[in-house]
């Protein structure tokens, strides 16, 4: 399958986002569903603060679907909410651009990324300046696939582990959001075996997780489905 593919950077409060699709109109219809997103979700969490901080599962509202694909998402992995935020706005914005059409949806969101396409897409995984940080990545060629990265080592986001990367791989982006924080949290310990296998345990324990891939302590455990595994030249 051939044709050319449309790629943007959108940053949008704390959302810095690579976009890809085959139409130019799907892009801007996820630029405007993640502005969307976030602004029902403020106003949410102004009359329900607890949403904002509680670091266990709370329950789902019917509106905005911002923060009730968040919450449902949490609940299945035993995390707060807002484990799940980039990856449900990813989520909604790739529905969203399916709306206008287009053949390719992609969205990553601060490297939690949700996708639909007919054909195969490449991604990178970044793990700050570990080693193995943008060397290798997967070929996604099923779809809808969500895939979530959690650290303990490099991310902004909180993480009660040390891993490098906790890699999840679900049908939504929404779900491998939280359930990476949930397996990242349990990711600890001097004995690198122990960890990763405390992680894979506990995300393949998680409902919708089909696979989890873990670096710790410089070794990779992996479990479950994953996608092709892939060399990524270093630019």
């Amino acid at each position: 399958m051939t044709g050319q593919l449309y790629k943007e950077q959108f940053t949008h409060k704390e959302s810095q986002c690579t976009i890809v699709s085959d139409q130019q109109k799907a892009i801007q219809a996820a630029k405007e569903s993640i502005k969307r997103s976030y602004q029902e979700l403020e106003i949410y969490v102004r009359a329900n603060p607890k949403f904002l901080y509680t670091l266990t599962p709370i329950p789902a509202p019917e509106k905005p679907l911002v923060a009730k694909l968040m919450a449902e998402a949490a609940k299945k992995a035993g995390v707060g909410p807002m484990a799940a935020v980039a990856g449900a706005i990813a989520d909604i914005a790739v529905e969203d651009m399916k709306q206008e059409g287009c053949e390719v949806a992609v969205v990553e969101d601060g490297g939690e990324i949700s996708a639909q396409s007919n054909r195969p897409v490449d991604v990178a995984v970044a793990a700050g300046e570990e080693p193995l940080s943008k060397r290798f990545g997967f070929r996604l060629s099923e779809f809808p696939i969500g895939i979530a990265t959690s650290s303990g080592r490099f991310s902004h986001a909180l993480s009660f582990g040390d891993a490098e990367a906790a890699i999840v791989f679900c049908k939504n982006a929404a779900l491998a959001d939280a359930a990476a924080t949930a397996v990242g949290n349990v990711v600890r310990g001097e004995d690198a075996q122990t960890g990763i296998k405390a992680g894979i345990s506990r995300g393949l324990s998680i409902e919708g997780v089909e696979g989890v891939l873990i670096l710790y302590l410089g070794q990779v455990g992996t479990a479950g489905k994953i996608p092709r595994i892939i060399k990524v030249e270093p630019k």
